[in-house]
């Protein structure tokens, strides 16, 4: 099972600081707790929705613009391994600079 984060201004999502290592996130901060991540389970590359768009005809750079996505495994910070936090799913948006987490597994 899993929840789908709500954003600000309809977006999915809430922004959240990531630290980046060679690999992909290495740490992130979720209001006043941070979470390092332990694993990194999968990561994909999805174009944003046709629908979400606003475009009333014509190509836009909305339209093809792309997100990468990253599901991890990360425990809070201060815990020891085995207080497993759990699965999130992190996306990196480059043309706006963000990053959101914007679901939790449980």
């Amino acid at each position: 099972m899993s929840r789908v984060l709500g954003g600000v201004g309809g977006r999915v999502g809430e922004e959240v600081q990531v630290e980046r290592g060679p690999l992909g996130p290495a740490q992130f901060w979720r209001g006043q707790s941070r979470y390092v991540v332990g694993e990194l389970l999968d990561s994909w590359v999805e174009t944003a929705p046709w629908w979400d768009a606003g475009v009333s005809g014509g190509a836009s750079a909305e339209l093809v613009a792309t997100r990468e996505v990253w599901r991890l495994e990360a425990v809070r910070a201060g815990r020891s391994r085995m207080s497993f936090a759990g699965v999130f799913d992190l996306t990196w948006e480059p043309t706006v600079n963000r990053w959101s987490l914007v679901r939790v597994h449980d």
